[in-house]
């Protein structure tokens, strides 16, 4: 990364001010039934600094990044915030901010691949589902490699430094079905590099199988009976409704703006059993896919309870919102690009383990549904929430039947949550995708599998 001698521009700190300089670099292949589609290639990279005084933000940011330009940014922001405060005649006392100190870098324990390799190894996983299935009708695969760095200072005491890579591998395999096309998606990787991760495709090729497995199940199936039904949701259709219908009614800029759970904190809300927490960057010793030890604001990350035993106990912060609710920061803020102001985020969002087994709890349902993946869902501040399904089976007298057509799933995720009666001990996360409030952000969310009951949408 382009870096510059953040310190040098401390004598120009008049009131609260946060300095941050990021680069970000993304590649790309695409191959389509065995022809290279897509070889991208973007970076961006730049300083911003943001100024608080007297309750009003200026923001600044430029893609040039050397110290002339850092001075800029500074003073522009610094009098971007004096202007609005002089229009909005606020009075407000300064934030109060927990300074971090921290540096993040995960170490290369292979030598970077290059281009010609990474794509080398995308023809290899596409010539091996050509060869193995040829009654396919179609076949994607995608990789993406991201890694962004970030260097902070601020007037309270910050310096930090960060590190994030990342590397996913996707495939969609698609078959006709009496002239429909019935297609299933896996996703590969995560939080690393793209030779560590993806050095060794034995892995991946077990994975296609099963993925081939329950696509061709699935052409086969039928569609599910409409109305409220018994459901174990899979640790990754879990964890995007903890992520989706839950953790944004309790990102605390939404709860300012009428979200269903202003009016709920430290009443219950879910079963006695439930409890989430946003997580910082470990969880039981272990780093998580999102490691978040400092927010674009400075602050040091820590652990945000938001469900403890069924009880609505916290929300998501930055400082501002940490100032307004009398409580600690949580360090929640975060901006995508140099040029994004930082909003409230989630992490690593994850409802926490129970002590039951997938059988036990698959075994307990007469008739009913397992949930295994997701897409295309949304959510509101009221927790309302659809959610399309794309891979399920039924459940008949304790065991799986036959699997399932694209259907939806719905309910009003606060009601949903009472209804839980039985966790997996044991849970998985997931980082593929992001999160598209405002600003496009990456994001992890965990989950045990989930019983419940939910709202299935079919056809009679």
């Amino acid at each position: 990364m382009k870096d510059i001698d953040l310190t040098a521009y401390r004598d120009l700190f008049r009131s609260h001010t946060e300095m941050r300089v990021q680069e970000s670099t993304q590649s790309s292949f695409s191959i389509i039934n065995g022809k290279v589609e897509q070889n991208i290639e973007n970076s961006s990279a730049g300083v911003s600094a943001r100024v608080y005084h007297k309750g009003v933000w200026g923001f600044a940011s430029t893609p040039v990044i050397d110290q002339d330009s850092g001075g800029e940014v500074v003073r522009a922001a610094t009098a971007n915030a004096k202007a609005f405060q002089s229009l909005s005649k606020t009075d407000k006392p300064p934030l109060e901010a927990i300074p971090s100190r921290s540096s993040f870098s995960p170490k290369r324990v292979k030598e970077p691949f290059s281009k010609k390799e990474n794509l080398d190894r995308l023809l290899a996983i596409d010539a091996y589902i050509a060869k193995k299935y040829p009654d396919l009708k179609s076949r994607a695969l995608v990789t993406r490699s991201q890694q962004i760095e970030k260097r902070w200072i601020t007037s309270f005491g910050s310096e930090a430094f960060s590190s994030y890579p990342r590397a996913h591998i996707y495939v969609t395999l698609t078959r006709d079905k009496n002239g429909d096309s019935i297609e299933n998606t896996e996703v590969f990787g995560g939080f690393g590099y793209f030779e560590e991760q993806f050095d060794d495709l034995c892995g991946i090729h077990r994975r296609i199988d099963e993925l081939y497995e329950h696509l061709r199940k699935k052409a086969e199936g039928d569609y599910p009976k409409p109305g409220f039904q018994d459901v174990v949701l899979s640790p990754y259709v879990g964890g995007i409704l903890a992520h989706e219908a839950i953790g944004h009614t309790v990102e605390a800029d939404l709860v300012k703006n009428g979200s269903i759970a202003r009016d709920f904190l430290n009443e219950k809300v879910a079963s006695d059993i439930v409890t989430m927490v946003d997580f910082a960057h470990h969880y039981k010793g272990e780093l998580l896919r999102v490691p978040v030890f400092t927010d674009d604001e400075g602050t040091e990350a820590i652990d945000a309870v938001l469900i403890d035993q069924g009880v609505l106990r916290g929300y998501m912060h930055n400082l501002e919102s940490a100032h307004e609710f009398g409580c600690a920061p949580t360090g929640n803020a975060r901006g995508f690009e140099f040029s994004d102001e930082p909003l409230i985020r989630m992490r690593n969002t994850a409802i926490l383990p129970g002590n039951s087994s997938l059988e036990e709890m698959i075994a307990s349902v007469d008739e009913g549904y397992y949930l295994m993946k997701t897409m295309n869902g949304q959510a509101d501040s009221t927790s309302e929430f659809m959610f399309g399904i794309v891979q399920a089976y039924e459940i008949k007298n304790g065991k799986l039947g036959r699997a399932l057509r694209d259907f939806t799933v719905s309910g009003v995720a606060f009601d949903m949550l009472k209804t839980i009666t039985m966790l997996s001990s044991e849970m998985a996360w997931e980082n593929s995708g992001y999160c598209g409030k405002k600003q496009p952000m990456i994001v992890s969310t965990g989950s045990p599998a989930i019983k419940c009951k939910m709202l299935i949408g079919g056809r009679e």
